[in-house]
């Protein structure tokens, strides 16, 4: 059965999860970059994310609550424990410096497994798209990543503010 659905699987999503795998390679290695694109790659995972809730179980609001709870509690967790806390802007150059790390890798495939599995789960018993406790559970999971990547964008955000706030204020 698993041989089934593999060969069943779309040839696009080989090609998303390879590129999803290069990306999260490439932010092993510490890196500059503009505060926009640093912030782009999380913002969009988000939108996936909630975009994936609400395509597969637009029918059970209970999944989108799920997902709006999952990610509030990751969000906070990953900013109590500063998660993403070696975070540096550098005014000289205009750029943020992500430090090198296996996270965003893991996130990457931790959310394109759950999508899968959720996808063939639904796609052999497609009843599960109204079910309150597996569209919550799938809910949960996605907006727990969800939270994980919107804690990066908020991290990269208050690091270009609180860096560039004493500047205006003695320019003014």
């Amino acid at each position: 059965m698993f041989i089934s659905i593999l060969q069943q699987t779309p040839h696009w999503v080989w090609g998303l999860l390879t590129a999803l795998t290069v990306i999260g390679f490439k932010q092993t290695l510490p890196r500059r970059r503009s505060w926009r694109s640093s912030a782009s790659l999380p913002l969009v995972m988000v939108i996936l994310s909630l975009y994936g809730v609400a395509s597969a179980f637009s029918r059970q609001p209970l999944a989108l609550i799920a997902w709006v709870a999952g990610g509030a509690v990751t969000l906070m967790l990953a900013q109590t424990l500063r998660v993403w806390g070696e975070i540096r802007w550098l005014p000289q150059e205009r750029s943020v410096l992500m430090p090198g790390s296996w996270l965003p890798l893991i996130l990457l495939l931790g959310l394109f497994t759950s999508k899968f599995a959720v996808a063939v789960a639904l796609s052999m018993a497609p009843g599960l798209a109204v079910d309150a406790g597996f569209a919550g559970f799938a809910g949960l999971v996605y907006g727990a990543f969800s939270g994980v990547f919107l804690a990066r964008t908020v991290a990269v955000w208050r690091v270009v503010r609180s860096s560039s706030l004493p500047s205006r204020s003695t320019s003014a």
